[in-house]
């Protein structure tokens, strides 16, 4: 007798400590996700840092800003950035990582800037655009992000205006739609040098990425020229990212903002 209650109460207890190690297993992931940052509610830009513990979210050097034309300090452009896109530029993938639509690219074209070279790894975008020129916000921005074999970082703004159809902005959504955490394989060339950028005039200014944990000391390049692409391109874009994945303006704290003519 005394054995079937031992042997009943030990059943139970283990059950019970199943069923408490299941429901903390669970809470676990649900405050994992539940303190992941995002673009609204209580994991929006403005709680970054509190969700990030030690990133850069709250430096005094952060991205995005808006560009006061008449504020910034004017140079003619120098050979300080060179454009090295081929026309067989070649994306090894496509990714929704639920903040963005990112393409990523295999070791080829690269840009050289202040005499450092920084090799081409990713293209994302925003909708709308995260920098600002003049206080004007504009329905789109492109980002071209660089990395250097020391591991630094400069970024190429690219300002979307609509107008006519755009056949590198087509080739980009030939790949969607696509669900959130689900990656494409590619492996196909593209012309990044249908960009012209070499004939754009363009601001400089150290800053952050936009997204955590918002590393500083990015060499931030905001082209003046936007670039055109149709409503409709627009609207397939938006419609794969979540809605006003931006972040807010940024204040400029003293830096000093180039630009180059």
């Amino acid at each position: 007798m005394n054995v079937k209650i031992t042997l009943r109460l030990s059943i139970v207890l283990i059950a019970a400590i199943s069923c408490t190690n299941s429901k903390k297993h669970i809470h676990e992931n649900y405050q994992e996700n539940e303190h992941h940052w995002s673009y609204s509610g209580e994991t929006s830009p403005k709680y970054w840092i509190e969700i990030e513990k030690g990133s850069n979210c709250d430096g005094k050097h952060q991205s995005p800003i808006n560009i006061i034309h008449k504020n910034v300090d004017s140079v003619k452009i120098q050979e300080n950035l060179k454009i090295q896109y081929s026309p067989v530029t070649l994306i090894s993938e496509v990714e929704n990582n639920g903040h963005s639509i990112q393409f990523d690219f295999e070791t080829g074209d690269s840009i050289n800037y202040n005499n450092e070279t920084y090799y081409l790894k990713q293209i994302h975008f925003h909708e709308p655009s995260e920098h600002k020129i003049n206080g004007i916000i504009y329905p789109i921005e492109m980002h071209l992000v660089h990395i250097s074999k020391a591991g630094e970082i400069t970024v190429l703004g690219l300002l979307g205006e609509e107008g006519d159809d755009s056949q590198l902005f087509e080739f980009f959504e030939s790949f969607l739609p696509i669900k959130e955490n689900v990656v494409k394989d590619i492996h196909q060339k593209i012309d990044l040098s249908s960009l012209f950028l070499e004939d754009k005039h363009y601001y400089s200014y150290s800053g952050s990425l936009t997204t955590p944990p918002c590393t500083e000391n990015v060499n931030w390049i905001v082209f003046k020229e936007s670039i055109i692409l149709s409503v409709e391109e627009v609207l397939k874009l938006k419609n794969n990212m979540p809605i006003n994945n931006y972040r807010n303006e940024q204040p400029l704290n003293e830096r000093v903002v180039t630009y180059h003519f």
